[in-house]
């Protein structure tokens, strides 16, 4: 009990320091289990929610990054644009099959 107290108070104390890091890290968490589960049933509405949750995520980051740069500002933008692109190859693959 005393390591949920623990790690929920974390997250509280995250969500209040920094909330823009703390939208995108729920959004790319959800992305993954979204992205997870679209491997165990091939459902394209898992796939499709999970790329959105990734496209929202990494447009979050590069519109922070470009408002408010970081000290790690280009691994932070060079990994958004990766999320960025990986996500929209997969919505072009999924309107293939179509």
């Amino acid at each position: 009990m005393r390591l949920w107290h623990s790690w929920v108070n974390t997250f509280i104390l995250a969500s209040q320091y920094n909330p823009p890091r703390f939208v995108e890290l729920v959004m790319l968490m959800l992305a993954i289990a979204m992205l997870a589960i679209a491997t165990i049933i091939p459902d394209k509405p898992y796939m499709i929610l999970g790329l959105s949750f990734v496209v929202g995520a990494a447009t979050s980051i590069l519109v922070r990054e470009a408002i408010a740069p970081s000290p790690q500002r280009k691994v932070t933008q060079l990994s958004a644009l990766l999320l960025l692109f990986i996500s929209l190859y997969g919505f072009a693959d999924l309107m293939k099959t179509l």
